[in-house]
């Protein structure tokens, strides 16, 4: 398939009409979306017994003092086309991206607590300040799930952000919040959208799935993104099992300057959709990365792992595989063109030695 460029224009579909892409879609099949294979499912027993790990199992899948972090810094507005990028990581996986002076935030997900019954985000010493965030492009949204996009976020966002990327289907929730139809692009894998001639989103593969409630499982696709500029090219993988997309993705689209990879809320259970973080490190490797920044740790208590295994791990396999990997606190701003791309701050954390924090 090649790819397809929605040029210089916002989604001013009518509903027929996304339906009739949705319905068009190679991704689509019987009411849902399947991403060309069988969807994941669990069996009862199976979420029985990971039901009754979650109650039992502690293995310190939470912090026992907060979290490091930095207050959010309001970068100086750039010329568009300006040769720079950098990054800040606002947890999980929000990331404010400065490419080329345009900024481009991912899932964005600015309250505690995302859901009823969901967790809640660890607490930190510094959180981020988001009334300092700059005018931004480009929000993108990889998948529908509470975690990655949240209604207050986005409607705190709508009239600011310029334009709002998310996978085909996705676009209703925005526009049910009050997002303007003409700010909202949907997308299929493999499709681009030019925001001007200098900035360019495709939206690629990913192995996962969609849905927020008991009714709506797979009725929206999902994605990861590539962001190319005049002089940069970002992956930003969204939620995604290993799976050899990321390889495809590498060879039609790479190399990149940084790859963002989820790394954690990982377990074999639910394997397909979640990489373990030699998986993470195996994928920035098919994706033909430079630096590789993980996300998806860190922030929420999702899993049954420890809260700082995932770093370990993948720090780890980088340095056997010798991989240059950023690992910021939340609010720490990376810049690709120093070596300065985070410290083991999780490791200060465990041995009760935060003083570094308080740092400028």
């Amino acid at each position: 398939m090649t790819l397809t460029s929605v040029l210089n224009t916002a989604s001013a579909d009518s509903h027929k009409d996304i339906a009739d892409r949705i319905e068009s879609s190679p991704q689509f099949s019987r009411d849902r979306f399947t991403g060309g294979r069988k969807a994941f499912s669990m069996s009862y027993k199976t979420h029985a017994e990971i039901l009754w790990r979650f109650i039992t199992e502690d293995n310190q899948r939470k912090p026992d003092v907060p979290l490091p972090g930095r207050p959010l810094r309001t970068p100086e507005p750039l010329k568009k086309g300006t040769k720079k990028l950098n990054s800040t990581w606002l947890g999980h996986s929000t990331v404010l991206i400065n490419i080329d002076g345009y900024h481009v935030l991912t899932d964005p997900v600015f309250e505690d607590k995302v859901s009823i019954i969901g967790p809640v985000k660890f607490k930190r010493d510094v959180a981020p300040n988001f009334h300092l965030l700059p005018k931004i492009d480009v929000v993108i949204i990889s998948h529908d799930h509470y975690d990655h996009l949240n209604k207050d976020s986005i409607q705190r966002l709508a009239e600011s952000v310029d334009r709002f990327i998310v996978p085909l289907g996705v676009g209703k929730h925005l526009m049910n919040w009050g997002v303007r139809a003409d700010k909202v692009v949907q997308l299929d894998w493999w499709e681009s959208y030019r925001y001007d001639h200098r900035l360019t989103l495709t939206a690629t593969p990913a192995q996962h799935f969609s849905g927020r409630g008991l009714t709506d499982r797979n009725k929206t696709l999902w994605a990861s993104f590539v962001i190319s500029s005049t002089h940069h090219n970002l992956f930003f993988s969204g939620d995604s099992g290993y799976f050899s997309g990321f390889k495809e993705i590498g060879e039609r689209l790479g190399p990149f300057d940084m790859t963002f990879l989820e790394c954690g809320a990982y377990d074999l259970s639910w394997h397909p959709v979640h990489m373990l973080p030699e998986e993470t490190v195996q994928a920035h490797l098919d994706l033909k990365g430079d630096i590789l920044h993980p996300i998806h740790w860190g922030t929420f208590n999702l899993a049954l792992h420890p809260w700082y295994e995932p770093m370990e791990r993948l720090v780890a396999a980088s340095e056997k595989r010798r991989v240059r990997y950023a690992s910021p606190v939340v609010g720490e701003t990376i810049d690709p063109e120093t070596d300065q791309l985070g410290r083991l701050w999780w490791r200060h954390v465990l041995n009760q030695n935060r003083s570094f924090v308080t740092a400028n």
